[in-house]
Formats: structure tokens, sequence, C-alpha cells
């Protein structure tokens, strides 16, 4: 199975175009100073705003900085979240070296009441766990120097995520804790039936293997007894005949079964390996873009399941 995900790489083009974003994004992205009284959250990307409201509920005004569909590893922080984390309460991020940007962010808001949560304190991340074949020279490292940071795709994990930002908004705002407690087992419950639901599909199709265009999925495949054999580097753009032959190359040299797009992505090399090597092209999730309503997790991670399931056939 080819996983041709390309979040971390194909999405940096529509960085500052938040205009084509839904009204959930949109209202997330630019929701104004609380004048309610609540506490005000601020969260780096899609999942931690995902797993964040669903804990939060409507006892705290939760906002998203960068915004969903565009690059969060190379994303640039903008003088408006700047001031989002000056007035901000709690910030919470996924950590494991993912957002960047958010060091001199967070130096330049000058707000020392700040409540940082770190979202995957107390996880083991996974460093590389399997051979990356590079077809051209000039494709830059997206370097994961902490281990890989995209744990949000276990089930298991995120269910840990999401104790963490509970812990954390308890601690910053003590008066809801019965809310954040009650809405965290909830949401809790729902990632528990999840995971089993993903343990009872895959296990038909034991060792499935894959290859990789975005190192997101290590976690989801170490959980789940699925093989990531290697994670195959490809540029966006100015392709020579030589790249394309190599990652050609690369995905015959492991015999992959199938061929995974992120959803929306439009990249026409997608299309001609697909055409070149007679695989289908499905999509494959890394839940960086999509809706704002707490309950896309579970629609996208079902979504992936299915495709996972036909494709390990």
């Amino acid at each position: 199975m080819l996983s041709m995900a390309t979040g971390c790489s194909q999405s940096n083009r529509n960085q500052g175009t938040t205009s084509e974003q839904s009204p959930q994004a949109q209202s997330a992205v630019s929701t104004p100073p609380a004048q309610s009284g609540k506490t005000k959250i601020v969260t780096t990307f899609l999942p931690i705003y995902l797993f964040t409201k669903a804990v939060a509920g409507n006892v705290a005004d939760v906002e998203i900085l960068v915004p969903p569909g565009t690059e969060v590893h190379e994303y640039q922080a903008t003088p408006e979240n700047v001031k989002a984390i000056a007035t901000a309460n709690v910030l919470v991020k996924n950590g494991l070296g993912l957002e960047v940007f958010l060091e001199n962010t967070v130096k330049n808001a000058q707000n020392p009441k700040l409540t940082e949560i770190d979202a995957s304190k107390g996880i083991k991340p996974l460093n590389e766990i399997s051979p990356v074949v590079k077809t051209t020279q000039e494709e830059k490292d997206q370097e994961h120097t902490q281990g890989n940071p995209h744990v949000w795709l276990d089930p298991i994990l995120a269910k840990q995520q999401v104790t963490n930002i509970r812990d954390g908004l308890i601690a910053a705002d003590p008066a809801n804790k019965a809310t954040y407690e009650a809405n965290a087992a909830a949401y809790i419950k729902e990632l528990e039936s999840l995971n089993s639901e993903f343990q009872q599909t895959l296990q038909k199709t034991p060792s499935c293997t894959f290859i990789t265009f975005h190192d997101a999925f290590p976690y989801l495949a170490k959980r789940y007894n699925l093989k990531q054999v290697a994670v195959v580097q490809i540029p966006e753009d100015q392709l020579s005949p030589t790249d394309v032959q190599n990652a050609v190359n690369a995905v015959k040299k492991y015999k992959v079964k199938a061929l995974f797009s992120e959803p929306g992505v439009d990249n026409k090399l997608l299309v001609s390996l697909s055409k070149d090597l007679k695989l289908t092209l499905r999509p494959l999730d890394s839940l960086e873009t999509g809706e704002t309503d707490p309950q896309h997790y579970f629609q996208a991670m079902k979504a992936n399941l299915q495709t996972l399931e036909t494709a390990c056939k």
C-alpha cells in the first residue's frame, strides 16, 4: 500500500489564503477576544483545536492560530497570532517540535499570565522507523528533531492528548473542573470505541505494508500492525523526468498495493504515478485540514479506516 499523504508538503501553498475556508474555520480563526469573562484558550492547529474544543465545550472560548489547510511545519506567525496569545489565558500545543513558530510568537506576545499546555506530555515519540528515499537532491528535509509529531492519528495517543488538555484546563480554570472532566470522559469513550473499530477491522489484514510520501502515519501503523516500509520524498513542483522515475522505482521496489493522496490535494504527480503504476488513487487524511466540529476527528478517522481496509485487502 502506497500512502501519498502530502499535507506537510503540499498544503503550504494555501498559506495565507484563508478566504476559501469553511465558515467554522473562519470563525475559529477570527474569534474576537472574549468579552464574556470566559477563559480564553488559543490552540495551534486543527487536531489540537478539535480536542481542546471537545473538552472545553461552551465554558471557555477556543481559538485556532494556524488556519486549517495551512502548512503547520513552516508556518509564519501573523500579528493577529501575537495579539491572540497576548490576550489569552491558555495556549494548547501539540508539542514534539511541531510548532516551530511558537517560541518567538509567545515571546513577542509578552503575556506573563499565559498557561501553556503540551498535549503530547508523557508520550514517547517514534523516531525514523523506515528508510527515507530521496527522489531529488534539492528536496528540503522537514526534520523532526524531537521525534515524529503526528501522534494524534493514533486514537490511543489521542486519548493521552485529551487527558493532558483536560488536566491543563482544570489547573488553569478550576471553577469549571466538573465540565472539563465530563466532556473529556465522553470524548475519550468515543476514542476508545474508534480504537476498537480499527482493531477489529485491520486485524483481518495483518502486516499490510505501505510507503508514505508524508511521514504522518507511523503511530497509526504501529498501533494496528501495519508496516511502513519507506518514506519517499518528492518535490512539490518543477519535476524532472528523473524525479518521476525515481518515485516510480521506489514504489515498484516495495511492491505496494495502493496509492493514497491527501483529501483535496490536486497533485499531478500523484495522478501520473497512479497511471504509471496501474494503482487506484485514494484519499488518506492526516487531519491537518477539515471542519472545526470536534466530531470531525471521528468522521475523518472512520473514512481513513474504510480506505485502509479497502487498500490492504
